[in-house]
C-alpha cells in the first residue's frame, strides 16, 4: 500500500465531469496542490451514499479553508455512474470524482478491497489520503466494515491538529 512520502503513481482513468466523462492522470491532477483524496468501495452502496460523500460535501468549505485546493473521491465504478452519483449528491463540479473503472489506480494506491463473495468485484477500500504537491502526507485506512478515520469530519481534526499535510 501507498505511504507516506511516497508520489501518487501516474495511472490514467476517468473524471466525471459536469460535461460527461474526461481523462486524468491524478499524478498530474494534483501536481502543485494540496489534496485530499477520500476512497470509497462504491457509488450508490449504503455507508458511501449516506455518510462519506456527503460528509465531504457538506465540510467542503472547511477544507478549502483549511488550504485544500481539491477534495477528491476515489472509487473503482465508470464515470457514468460518477456523475450520477455525485449529481445526486450535489457534488458534481464540487469533489472532483475520480471514476477508477478498471481498478487500476486503486490497485498502483494497493488499497484495492476484493469483494467479489459479496458479487461486487474488486472495489477501492475506504479511507483518505491527504497529499501534497503529489507525496502522500498521510494515509487513513478503515478496518473492514467500519466508518471512522476517513469521514470528513475525522479528516478535519486531522487538519487542525496538523496531523494531515
Amino acid at each position: 500500500m501507498i505511504a507516506v512520502g511516497q508520489k501518487i503513481p501516474s495511472v490514467t482513468i476517468k473524471q466525471a465531469t459536469p460535461e460527461g466523462a474526461a481523462e486524468v492522470d491524478p499524478a498530474q491532477l494534483f501536481a502543485g496542490k494540496k489534496v485530499v483524496m477520500f476512497s470509497l468501495p462504491g457509488a450508490f452502496t449504503p455507508t458511501c451514499s449516506q455518510k462519506h460523500l456527503p460528509g465531504y460535501v457538506k465540510e467542503l468549505a472547511q477544507l478549502k479553508a483549511k488550504g485544500v485546493d481539491i477534495v477528491a473521491c476515489l472509487s473503482v465504478n465508470d464515470a457514468f455512474v460518477m456523475k450520477a452519483w455525485a449529481e445526486q449528491h450535489d457534488a458534481l463540479g464540487k469533489i472532483v470524482m475520480l471514476a477508477d473503472g478498471s481498478g487500476d489506480f486503486t490497485k498502483a494506491l494497493g488499497i484495492e478491497l476484493d469483494l467479489t463473495t459479496r458479487g461486487l468485484g474488486v472495489r477501492a477500500n475506504r479511507g483518505v489520503f491527504t497529499i501534497d504537491d503529489g507525496v502522500v502526507t498521510s494515509v487513513d485506512m478503515e478496518a473492514p466494515g467500519k466508518f471512522e478515520v476517513s469521514s470528513a469530519e475525522a479528516c478535519l481534526i486531522g487538519l487542525k491538529s496538523g496531523v494531515h499535510m
